[in-house]
């Protein structure tokens, strides 16, 4: 069995919980502690990736750019979108505003690399009352552009959705 490496990004808005969804999917922990991101951070982590055509199992090493999110670092962050085969887009399901910056995000992500993937996470949902959560996931579905695979209802916290979101990005980076 062969590993091949690929380079994701993982970006969003300043407190999103871009971190604390890496730190969950890499190291299966959680804290309250909040510690800003300063530049970028890179994290690694290997999956195991079935072809279904061929059935054939690859391991793939992800290799997770943790890029910090605020607006003065806008201008350097595009750097670090080079070479990226996919991204994990995240917004906040209590702060609108971060929601609302989604799609210039995909925009910013996708000028730099046309032909990567995307997953959209719309965190900390354990901080909303479900019955809110569908509604949310449906307002912000960019399913109906190329590159974006699917939005997902994730929480660093208990850990919803955040194997899903790396390994749907990993299903189509093979």
């Amino acid at each position: 069995m062969s590993t091949i490496s690929k380079k994701i990004c993982l970006f969003g808005d300043f407190g999103v919980g871009k971190t604390s969804l890496i730190r969950q999917f890499v190291e299966c922990q959680f804290s309250d502690e909040y510690l800003s991101t300063v530049g970028v951070k890179i994290s690694r982590k290997l999956v195991s990736v079935s072809e279904k055509d061929l059935l054939i199992k690859e391991n793939l090493q992800l290799i997770i750019w943790d890029i910090e999110g605020s607006n003065k670092f806008k201008a350097v962050a595009n750097n670090y979108f080079q070479g990226s085969k996919g991204a994990v887009i995240v917004g906040d399901v209590t702060q609108a505003d971060t929601l609302a910056h989604i799609q210039k995000h995909i925009q910013t992500f996708l000028a730099v690399n046309p032909k990567s993937y995307i997953v959209v996470a719309l965190n900390k949902s354990d901080m909303i009352a479900s019955e809110y959560l569908e509604s949310i996931r449906t307002t912000y579905q960019f399913t109906n552009q190329v590159n974006i695979l699917d939005t997902y209802i994730t929480s660093a916290k208990t850990g919803n959705n955040v194997d899903k979101i790396f390994q749907s990005l990993a299903n189509r980076l093979i």
